[in-house]
């Protein structure tokens, strides 16, 4: 070599010198990946990696509802009659059963109807009498067959009017046997009852005394609590998710969340145009009566199954209020589906070590959880490789990284 071209040669060297340390010093401040964790061979002992697979999950629905009456269950009773309440029997809370009296009202209006079916029976018995010296005097021929038939006539007509203010006596609440007693005694009571049509519990009064009332006035509320609704709207764009017959879990906030199950007996027919939703409606036992009408409920039903990718709740890591799971990308940079475990040495071969495995924390959606796992909505695929077991172990180890880099 000659002497001219030595000076050449070492700027060149001192130039690559320079260039190489330039690269590393940037390759040095290059951030980290932080969704990236290499997890030590010391630490795979303690991790459990499974491919995602799937099973056929429920998809819940869970909409707001409340505890409601049993419509079947529950009687709004009125007067018959019009008139002036005399006297409150019951008051709300208390138990009744059917036929027994509320309120006691006193009516003209049913003294005027007794009085017309006294009028109606007087006339039907003269009437009576009448055809019969009508008959004997026909058979005597005093009389002709005209004669009669005209008082025949009118005594079924009497006799009809005399069923017919005995028909309006009933209408207006008067039992059999008090009809039967007017009969007997002809004395007109103006006093009518309001009796309960059913066996139950007195919920709500709406009446005082001394109050003017008609048959449109509901008075009482009855209602039979050992069994009552529960009820929820649906949003109409899950209401294909529902039918009659499914599934239905109740949570009561009022009795610590317990949860009731049982299943639905109806799903409306129609939309509400107002609230856009369905009504749904499932029948519970409340003989032990600690459900009371009214009270706040979620309702979470089970729609039908669908094949969708699950993990167990241990691989699900939350953070920042989000859901992930870490994925295995392979120490070697092969795929998620590449990496495997390592084998077991051959016999009598020395014991190798395990190789370090790279992870990726993976964002997820998933559904709500159902028999220690969760349907995967997005984010992994099945048969992607993840960890199942020491996710909580391996999210440590990457926030160790992470604050050794920074």
């Amino acid at each position: 070599m000659k002497i001219s071209h030595l000076p050449l040669l070492l700027c060149s060297l001192a130039l690559l010198a320079a260039c190489n340390k330039e690269e590393t010093s940037t390759a040095a401040q290059a951030p980290a990946d932080p969704m990236l964790v290499v997890a030590p061979a010391t630490l795979l002992p303690q991790l459990k990696i499974e491919p995602v697979h799937t099973a056929a999950v429920s998809e819940m629905v869970r909409v707001a509802g409340k505890i409601d009456f049993d419509e079947q269950r529950l009687a709004r009773i009125g007067a018959t009659v019009t008139g002036r309440v005399t006297e409150l029997i019951a008051a709300p809370g208390k138990a009744v059963r059917a036929g027994e009296p509320l309120a006691m009202l006193n009516s003209t209006e049913l003294g005027a109807a007794q009085l017309a079916y006294l009028k109606a029976r007087a006339q039907a018995d003269l009437a009576t009498r009448a055809a019969e010296r009508a008959r004997s005097l026909f058979e005597g021929d005093v009389i002709g067959a005209a004669e009669l038939q005209r008082r025949e006539s009118e005594q079924s007509i009497a006799a009809a009017e005399r069923r017919a203010a005995s028909d309006q006596l009933r209408v207006l609440g008067l039992p059999v046997a008090s009809i039967r007693r007017l009969d007997e005694q002809g004395a007109i009571n103006s006093l009518s009852p309001v009796v309960s049509s059913i066996a139950g519990i007195v919920v709500d009064r709406r009446v005082t005394q001394g109050q003017v009332v008609g048959p449109t006035d509901t008075l009482f509320t009855v209602a039979d609590l050992s069994r009552l609704w529960a009820v929820a709207q649906v949003p109409e764009e899950q209401a294909s998710k529902v039918k009659a017959g499914q599934s239905v879990s109740i949570e009561v906030p009022a009795l610590d969340s317990e949860r009731i199950t049982g299943r639905l007996i109806h799903v409306g027919e129609t939309v509400n145009p107002e609230t856009r939703t369905v009504l749904v409606r499932t029948e519970l036992d409340n003989s032990d009566r600690r459900l009371k009408p009214a009270m706040l409920a979620t309702m979470l039903i089970a729609g039908k199954p669908v094949e969708r990718p699950v993990v167990p709740n241990a691989a699900v890591v939350r953070e920042n209020d989000a859901d992930y799971v870490f994925v295995a990308t392979g120490g070697d940079g092969s795929s998620a589906g590449d990496a495997k475990p390592p084998a077991a040495a051959p016999a009598g071969a020395a014991e190798k070590a395990p190789t370090a495995i790279e992870f990726r924390l993976t964002p997820v959606s998933l559904g709500p959880e159902s028999g220690g796992q969760r349907a995967v909505l997005s984010g992994v695929k099945p048969g992607e490789r993840i960890v199942v077991d020491g996710a909580f172990h391996l999210n440590n180890e990457r926030k160790r990284k992470e604050l050794e880099g920074s």
